[in-house]
């Protein structure tokens, strides 16, 4: 099923609070804890940072043809530098995969992170402006039960 025609948001803390956690870095010095959705269901997986680098869209509507989950951990994006980024979630379907019908879209300010909780659906990476580096945190165990890519009926997604 096509989902409804969606318009991203402003990425909120409560809008986004059933996915996981935004990551805000502080206005004053001092330091946050974001420590709510870290997450690993497996005892022996370990703790896993890499860093990425992306080229941003091209412009234009995004064609979404593909989701992901993390089922065993959380997955945190930590933007190394300023650049807007989209956040695509999705809840469980009945049958299973992600419920695209369901799905919300929101557009990370610079400086803002997320913390994908565990077994929840996302969109792969994407940058919009400039091509953005972001530091990733999961807990990874070496299986295929690390990760889990989709493919959904593809649509395309609007954004400024």
């Amino acid at each position: 099923m096509t989902p409804r025609p969606l318009i991203p948001q402003h990425l909120t803390p409560g809008a986004f609070a059933p996915y996981g956690e935004v990551l805000d870095v502080p206005e004053q010095p001092g330091r946050l804890y974001y420590e709510r959705t870290l997450a690993s269901h497996r005892a022996h997986a370990w703790p896993s940072l890499s860093l990425s680098c992306k080229d941003p869209h091209p412009g234009g509507p995004l064609r979404v043809r593909q989701m992901e989950r993390h089922a065993f951990s959380s997955q945190s994006f930590v933007p190394l530098g300023p650049v807007r980024w989209l956040v695509l979630v999705a809840p469980h379907a009945a049958a299973g995969g992600p419920d695209m019908t369901r799905a919300a879209a929101f557009i990370a300010a610079p400086g803002q992170g997320v913390t994908y909780g565990a077994d929840v659906w996302h969109h792969p990476l994407t940058v919009l402006d400039a091509p953005g580096r972001f530091a990733v945190m999961m807990w990874r165990d070496g299986t295929e039960g690390d990760e889990e890519f989709v493919d959904v009926t593809p649509f395309d997604l609007m954004f400024d």
